[in-house]
């Protein structure tokens, strides 16, 4: 079947993206700038968010994709061709032809545990996928497609929790149906699968901040800063982190705390709606901090 064609807002609407996260992959070159996109790059774009929430960084995520083209020639999308995945935020490896390269170094590298990476610079095969991985991967697909039509999201759980049948531990299936959840204010269902993801990963940033949103949306404010802080030491780059915690500071008037997260997310948005939202309130704590000095001087 030939790709079908997306537009900018399915795409953000599919992955549960913000137009600015969308934008600043565009300027690091990890993404090119269309109107328009392929079911091959709805998976890409979903890669990318997927590393760059395991505090993989863009420029290194850039280098080592163009590192991989370089030395598998003809790959023209390293992400979906050679399966790529996080060994730290300085490392990204691929896994092609049974081996796991990492392409900056030329290395291949061996994982003994999820715990330790070895390096060396002997092929490693790496076995065939098990038939349940294989299945896992077609459901999981089969529920991305469905999620792009607000017709089929029924389907789209059901596809999903297809995935969690062959593989249980499968963090982006509870990723995506915790926001399939989120989205129909079934927080309890959403809360479930994002603490799933997180037994799976307990370092995949995206399933703390998706988690801190239930938190905060059930009033749960001071857990949900909490889950917020883990999900930026895990990504000390992520944005809508830095932005969702200062709003739940802000909830729990705690301006100064706020001040430090506004903040950080204008250095990392410098531009858009949400960039000057950021800046007006950076602006209101210091003005009224300084009319608390000057208040506090005349009565001293």
């Amino acid at each position: 079947m030939a790709d079908a064609a997306y537009s900018r807002a399915d795409l953000l609407r599919i992955l549960h993206l913000t137009p600015r996260q969308l934008a600043n992959w565009e300027r690091a070159g990890l993404i090119a700038v269309a109107v328009a996109y392929s079911f091959s790059d709805l998976l890409k774009v979903k890669k990318v968010r997927d590393l760059c929430a395991m505090s993989v960084r863009p420029a290194v995520l850039r280098a080592s994709m163009e590192a991989m083209q370089r030395r598998a020639a003809g790959m023209g999308n390293p992400l979906l061709e050679a399966g790529a995945s996080s060994t730290s935020k300085h490392r990204v490896a691929f896994r092609h032809e049974g081996k796991l390269l990492e392409p900056i170094a030329g290395q291949f590298v061996m994982d003994f545990s999820p715990g330790e990476k070895v390096v060396t610079r002997t092929p490693i095969p790496a076995p065939d996928p098990t038939p349940d991985e294989n299945e896992a991967a077609v459901w999981f697909a089969r529920g991305v497609t469905l999620e792009e039509n607000p017709g089929t999201q029924t389907e789209a759980i059901a596809a999903y929790q297809k995935v969690l049948e062959f593989d249980p531990a499968h963090a982006a299936a509870h990723i995506n149906l915790g926001t399939l959840h989120y989205n129909r204010q079934d927080f309890h269902l959403a809360e479930k699968h994002y603490r799933a993801a997180l037994e799976a990963d307990p370092r995949y940033a995206l399933a703390h901040f998706d988690l801190g949103n239930v938190l905060d949306e059930t009033g749960r404010v001071r857990d949900a800063i909490q889950t917020y802080k883990t999900a930026i030491q895990l990504a000390p780059t992520y944005a809508d982190a830095h932005y969702n915690l200062a709003l739940a500071y802000e909830k729990t008037r705690e301006p100064r705390k706020a001040l430090q997260h506004w903040r950080a997310y204008v250095k990392l948005d410098t531009t858009g709606p949400w960039s000057v939202h950021a800046r007006n309130q950076i602006q209101r704590i210091l003005q009224a901090d300084g009319l608390k000095l000057v208040q506090g001087g005349k009565q001293g």
